[in-house]
């Protein structure tokens, strides 16, 4: 355990630390959020309209940092299937390390950026508007909702990673799936401006019940059990896709 500890922080740090060497890869954790807001509040906020807020950016701003989150996970999918590609697995496999801390080494470096990106969100929605209307503790709990969800969804592209051989596909097939999820959900606009079909789906999403979560714990926006089933919902996802994910390592280690 200690042996699988100590390889999981060394192959977490390897990732961290080409960011800072990737330009465009840190872009993704600081400027693009940035842009995301900006353009979302001020192109759109105007034409949407958000009963029971005062203002959309408090409506946007849970949203939008369960989005970003999310695809958090991306850059775990496209550094796997490019260490896939080149073969740096095998040569991982070779050494003298716990076999399970390439995968947790990624996702446990997704939380660092998750959190990175999800403070510069903060940030740029208190500089534009947004405020909070809960306690410590319930900010507290959001923050740590939020990098559940992240660490859950890191999973999710381990798998879809490892299912692929390029970065680029990677890329797309991430996109692909999460990217309907997250705006077919309360994250950018009520569920109840939806058709029929499409608002029963956004309701049972979980990108919903968690954004439904955030706004209660940091809004104060009453969402019944939403917390706990968000919590519920990114432990499933880990239940079910880090497993997969381990499944696919080895099968695609064994080639």
């Amino acid at each position: 355990m200690r042996r699988l500890a100590t390889d999981t922080l060394i192959m977490a740090e390897r990732n961290l630390v080409r960011l800072p060497r990737n330009p465009d890869l840190f872009t993704a954790f600081t400027i693009q959020p940035i842009m995301f807001v900006l353009l979302f509040v001020y192109v759109f906020g105007g034409a949407i309209s958000t009963p029971g807020f005062d203002d959309y950016v408090d409506f946007l701003i849970p949203g939008i940092i369960v989005q970003n989150i999310a695809f958090g996970g991306f850059v775990t999918a496209m550094g796997l299937a490019e260490d896939l590609n080149r073969g740096l697995i095998d040569r991982f496999r070779s050494l003298p390390m716990a076999r399970a801390a390439l995968l947790a080494g990624r996702t446990l470096a997704d939380v660092v950026t998750n959190t990175i990106s999800m403070t510069i969100l903060v940030i740029t929605g208190l500089i534009i508007g947004f405020s909070f209307n809960a306690s410590i503790g319930e900010i507290a709990l959001g923050v740590v909702l939020l990098l559940f969800f992240g660490y859950a969804f890191s999973w999710v592209f381990a798998f879809l990673g490892m299912l692929v051989t390029t970065p680029e596909a990677a890329n797309s097939l991430g996109f692909m799936i999460v990217f309907p999820l997250t705006f077919i959900s309360s994250a950018f606009v009520p569920t109840d401006s939806m058709p029929g079909a499409l608002q029963w789906f956004a309701e049972v999403n979980p990108f919903t019940i968690v954004v439904n979560a955030m706004r209660e714990l940091w809004l104060g926006v009453p969402a019944g059990n939403d917390v706990l089933y968000a919590f519920i919902w990114s432990a499933v996802i880990i239940v079910a896709f880090a497993p997969l994910a381990v499944w696919r390592y080895r099968a695609a280690a064994e080639r």
